[in-house]
């Protein structure tokens, strides 16, 4: 009776490490990446739209560094009615259907900034967008959710489009536009998209 008791207590806890192990590799296998900026240094130019389209004077970089990571840099200014400058990446490659939120390593000044999806592939289509604010000097981890993407169209929020659609996300990019003068400097070490994770549960008796 004790022996078969030990039997079932080591098959009990082996079927408990074999489902751990498999729902961490369900986890990991949940994570899509977007950009990498660690690993790759010849990534694809990434196009500077600044407030100068509307007469505006801020000027911004974004920079792909040999060393590792990137830096969306530059200096916002208020003159002309100004105030804004953002980044945007190329069009992007691959079905994103099924995925649900945006990961995103950052090390930023303080400031608060914009990440930015468009899913048409002019530029006067909507351009969704989703706030987080940046500690100084600390690098930190945003999860922004598809379901937090507000649209907009020149700076308004539009009331009348649909939420946003991952199959339809034709590229992202920064903005800042926090009506504050003054340089800015937002270091991104990687993208990544997540999806939801299935967690099967073992069932005794």
């Amino acid at each position: 009776m004790t022996s078969t008791l030990t039997r079932f207590t080591q098959l009990v806890g082996l079927l408990a490490l074999t489902s751990m192990v498999g729902t961490m590799k369900a986890h990991a296998a949940t994570n899509t990446t977007l950009f990498d900026f660690q690993a790759v240094t010849n990534a694809p130019a990434w196009i500077v739209v600044n407030d100068d389209v509307m007469g505006g004077v801020s000027t911004s970089q974004f920079q792909v560094l040999t060393n590792g990571g990137a830096v969306f840099s530059g200096t916002v200014r208020l003159e002309n009615n100004g105030g804004f400058a953002s980044v945007r990446s190329a069009p992007l490659r691959g079905n994103l259907t099924g995925l649900t939120a945006f990961v995103l390593r950052v090390r930023g000044d303080g400031r608060r900034y914009k990440f930015s999806v468009r899913t048409g592939a002019g530029f006067d289509t909507p351009l969704y967008q989703c706030g987080f604010m940046t500690k100084p000097g600390e690098w930190e981890e945003h999860r922004l959710a598809f379901s937090d993407f507000v649209p907009t169209f020149r700076g308004r929020v539009l009331t009348d489009v649909p939420p946003l659609n991952p199959a339809e996300i034709n590229l992202v990019g920064f903005l800042i536009a926090d009506q504050q003068a003054g340089p800015f400097r937002l270091e991104v070490a990687w993208i990544n998209m997540t999806r939801p994770v299935r967690v099967s549960l073992l069932k005794f008796g």
